[in-house]
């Protein structure tokens, strides 16, 4: 798999000083609308390996 840094956190950190612009961050805790969505943060948040039989898309 190809190793690149998240396109996401490269924007934050060029983006978090500039005045006028905010995040947000959302805790697993803050998540209300379907109890799917609350497994798939916590699934992300264990972050397994990826194994080698994996698909990659």
């Amino acid at each position: 798999p190809n190793k690149e840094d998240s396109g996401l956190l490269k924007g934050i950190s060029l983006l978090e000083n500039v005045k006028g612009i905010g995040f947000i961050r959302f805790r697993n805790e803050d998540i209300v609308r379907h109890p799917l969505v609350s497994k798939i943060v916590k699934a992300f948040e264990r972050k397994p390996e990826p194994s080698r039989d994996m698909i990659s898309l």
